[in-house]
């Protein structure tokens, strides 16, 4: 492995191991992609970055400081930065997919090191990870609720350009600043700060539970949950035949038992679909309430409908002229050779922001910058 990079933060995550902390391959490579999006120049902002990405337990915070002190300084700030520049250009600007490019081969190299005399080589967090959700039993859920716990946190820690009154972190406010100045006069005694916003995105999740999307809905919902535990003004529906709001039934508890009494709720689950008819059902009595020029809207299908077509286009459209941004995930797209053909798939892309694959955790990941 050549990346300065990776390879001094999967040092820094042994000895985080070494020291007792639970910090696995898959916390690496979020590490990298966060220290892709911060300033490497500003040390403490590398800190929180790392802090964050980790997801370093108060009580681990001063093991975490000690080794990030004695082991981080180890590498100078340029020469990452540096790499990072250089990863910039080779890419056109896309660092973040350079970076985790590399840490994908990181993990790669882990893995094959499994049997060997290291405590890094395997992390059963990673290959749950990548295992697909058709593939997962009703244990697998189970181990993945904490992953999933973890992926929400992250949701509750984007921040967005706007920036705010903060104490002693972030950058100078001047303005505020020599306002205070007058009381003490004029003298500058003490500092005013601004820093960026922690935004919890306004969601509205219409998730698909009819038959084609039964091996995926689950493990679908169960992301919906988890986010909603984090993203309080969260509404969730499903749908098949018909449309239903669930949101006053995502409870606290665990996560599967959520899940059963969804499905024990919801009529028709698991039955067929009728994509056209319950997006309209939603646009007459929802949208108005629910869907405003701040809320992201998500719609989770693999877009098989045989019905009309023309019901979808004009769901989409009234829905993306009042929404501030349109997701779909659909789990068909983590197949490389899918292509959006489908009459109700094809009817819905004009309207949509993004569309993307939702068939793993690691997809699932890819989904939460675009939340922020």
């Amino acid at each position: 492995m050549t990346n300065d990079l990776v390879v001094h933060l999967a040092r820094f995550g042994g000895a985080l191991r070494a020291r007792g902390v639970d910090v696995g391959v898959g916390d690496e490579m979020d590490a990298a992609r966060a220290l892709a999006l911060v300033g490497l120049a500003d040390r403490e902002e590398v800190r929180r970055a790392l802090r964050i990405a980790f997801k370093i337990r108060i009580r681990d915070w001063s093991a975490f400081d000690e080794l990030f002190d004695r082991v981080w300084s180890a590498s100078p700030r340029t020469d990452i930065a540096r790499h990072r520049a250089a990863a910039m250009r080779t890419s056109g600007g896309g660092a973040p997919l350079n970076v985790s490019r590399a840490v994908e081969e990181r993990e790669t190299e882990t893995r094959s090191m499994r049997g060997k005399d290291s405590v890094i080589g395997y992390s059963p967090d990673a290959v749950l990870r990548r295992k697909p959700f058709d593939e997962c039993s009703d244990a697998d859920l189970a181990a993945m609720e904490r992953l999933l716990a973890r992926m929400a946190r992250t949701l509750a820690t984007c921040r967005s350009r706007r920036l705010v009154p903060s104490r002693r972190r972030g950058v100078v406010d001047l303005r505020r600043s020599l306002r205070r100045a007058i009381d003490t006069g004029g003298e500058l005694v003490s500092l005013a700060y601004r820093a960026r916003a922690t935004e919890t995105p306004r969601l509205v999740v219409l998730c698909d539970t009819s038959g084609s999307m039964d091996r995926h809905a689950r493990f679908l919902l169960a992301f919906v949950v988890a986010l909603r535990r984090i993203a309080r003004n969260t509404e969730v529906f499903v749908f098949n035949t018909s449309l239903t709001r669930v949101t006053p039934a995502i409870a606290s508890g665990r996560i599967a038992r959520t899940l059963q009494r969804l499905a024990s709720g919801v009529p028709d689950w698991s039955a067929g679909t009728k994509i056209g008819e319950s997006l309209s059902e939603f646009v007459s009595r929802h949208l108005d309430r629910f869907v405003t020029h701040k809320s992201i809207v998500i719609v989770v299908s693999d877009g098989l409908d045989r019905g009309d077509t023309t019901l979808v286009a004009d769901a989409m459209r009234a829905i993306r002229s009042r929404a501030r941004r349109v997701i779909w995930l659909n789990p068909l797209a983590g197949d490389p050779r899918y292509e959006p053909t489908a009459r109700a798939m094809a009817a819905a892309r004009p309207f949509i922001d993004r569309l993307l694959p939702a068939h793993d955790l690691a997809s699932l990941e890819q989904v939460l910058p675009n939340l922020s």
